[in-house]
């Protein structure tokens, strides 16, 4: 039996799809994370789960963000700790701000809708989380936004 994957609507107050994320949330603001606002969440989720990630960066895909077992709330606060922490690509805890060398670089939110808790301690890496949500995916959506940094 296939399982079908529903499709979560991820969108900020602070930028649009493709669009530019202001330096606010990046290492040359106050390097907090953006609010995101999260619709069509299906019924029967139980937690969210969030990946945010930099495929251009220059030694591959750089992760900023890695929380899970978050409220199935429509909104993620900026500045905020919505769930459980894992580990981002500096080996810290919570939001990387963007922060590329050179160059525009792609940020991706990818936001999962569970039908479960995730049973995992805090600081573990995106592929703990990847393996964790295998088969408990009811919905996902991604939000992707750029930032360059102001020579």
């Amino acid at each position: 039996m296939e399982t079908k994957t529903g499709e979560l609507k991820i969108t900020s107050p602070a930028f649009e799809n493709e669009g530019n994320i202001p330096a606010k949330y990046s290492c040359d603001g106050e390097g907090v994370n953006p609010p995101l606002h999260i619709g069509n969440i299906p019924e029967g989720t139980k937690t969210l789960a969030l990946i945010a990630e930099d495929p251009d960066a220059p030694n591959g895909t750089f992760v900023h963000w890695v929380v899970y077992n978050i409220d199935p709330a429509e909104k993620i606060a900026e500045a905020s700790n919505p769930g459980t922490s894992g580990d981002n690509g500096a080996g810290k805890s919570g939001y990387h701000p963007a922060c590329p060398p050179s160059g525009s670089h792609r940020y991706y939110f990818h936001v999962f809708a569970l039908d479960k808790s995730i049973d995992m301690l805090a600081g573990k890496k995106k592929e703990d989380l990847e393996n964790a949500i295998k088969g408990h995916i009811i919905a996902k959506g991604t939000l992707m936004g750029r930032y360059e940094r102001k020579k």
